[in-house]
């Protein structure tokens, strides 16, 4: 028995080594909803029947953005946890009334195909997000699959047209950023919420900022930030973020003066959005209420307890926030009314 054995294994060595090896494929992304899924290689496609409704498409996601042009909310998910499984996240499309135009854009093959992608494909658990300049760009991080691998962050970035991976900066300081502002000449700027425990260090609190170039610097680190979650650029170019830990909303100038401190209505701040007025919108991902803060007036509660009220957007083509809502897999709707 033995010998057959090892006679078995002689023979399979050499045809395992025959076996085809996974050749490379073009870059694409996934269908709308409709047959094939994935594009066909005559490009051909019939879109789902108009009577069918679909929500969902959202798993774990941590923040959205609107893309004007094609008029939907594009929606990083993170999928399952690194530890678990590595380029497992994808970029859902959802329409204004919540229902999926492309359940996966960006990610629509299985991780273990994406590395045969030209170009390859490397999304592992997005974070926040912002479009500036025709680009997707997410806080994305590597490493982190075990207990003692380090995470470290990365900022990718993707053509919006096609959804091709278009350049990464990786930030070997910092293990993981949560949210992102993106200015229209590609200089992001990045929170690191940093510690939250009994004696939290100040110093782990954190906005980075990122050139076009890839140069990393600390934009501004300890108070008045506690715990920095949201971040956003508002309509002079200043530097607007939101805290987990306090109420206050902060307001920096490109060089990083603080120029002016207001107050949302709940703290656990995460989500941030900013209006052409000076308008903010800030979102609890603790208390699950959402503030409106106008200019020169105290913040007013116009939603309350959305679960995990996380890293919203503003969808222009409907005038409502967009607010994911974390490990409830879904996104939660609020129409902005008397602005």
């Amino acid at each position: 028995m033995k010998r057959a054995l090892l006679i078995l294994g002689v023979v399979a060595g050499p045809l395992a080594a025959q076996q085809p090896q996974p050749q490379p494929q073009p870059f694409f992304v996934g269908n709308p909803l409709g047959l094939p899924i994935t594009p066909a290689a005559d490009r051909a496609f019939e879109p789902m029947s108009t009577e069918v409704k679909v929500y969902g498409a959202i798993y774990s996601a941590e923040s959205c953005s609107y893309d004007a042009e094609r008029g939907v909310i594009v929606v990083p998910n993170r999928g399952v946890p690194q530890n678990v499984q590595t380029n497992n996240a994808w970029v859902s499309f959802i329409n204004h009334d919540g229902s999926v135009h492309t359940a996966r854009w960006i990610g629509v093959q299985a991780p273990a195909d994406r590395p045969n992608l030209t170009p390859p494909l490397v999304l592992n658990e997005p974070f926040g997000s912002d479009i500036a300049g025709g680009m997707l760009y997410v806080a994305d991080r590597d490493g982190g699959t075990t207990a003692g691998e380090p995470s470290v962050a990365v900022i990718r970035r993707f053509n919006l047209q096609t959804g091709a991976p278009a350049g990464e900066v990786r930030v070997d300081r910092v293990a993981l950023f949560n949210d992102i502002a993106v200015a229209n000449d590609g200089t992001v700027f990045a929170t690191q919420t940093g510690d939250r425990g009994e004696n939290p260090d100040p110093a782990t609190w954190q906005v980075w900022k990122i050139a076009p170039d890839g140069r990393a610097s600390l934009f501004v680190q300890g108070a008045p930030l506690r715990q920095p979650n949201g971040v956003a650029l508002d309509q002079h170019g200043n530097i607007v973020v939101v805290n987990v830990g306090s109420t206050d909303v902060l307001t920096f100038s490109p060089a990083g003066q603080l120029l002016k401190t207001e107050n949302a209505a709940q703290a656990g701040s995460d989500g941030l959005v900013i209006m052409p007025d000076g308008t903010k919108y800030v979102s609890s991902v603790l208390n699950g209420g959402v503030s409106r803060i106008r200019p020169g007036q105290p913040a007013e509660l116009i939603a309350r307890n959305i679960p995990n009220a996380a890293s919203m957007c503003y969808d222009a083509g409907a005038n409502q926030l967009v607010i994911p809502m974390n490990p409830n897999n879904g996104l939660a709707f609020v129409k902005i009314v008397g602005r």
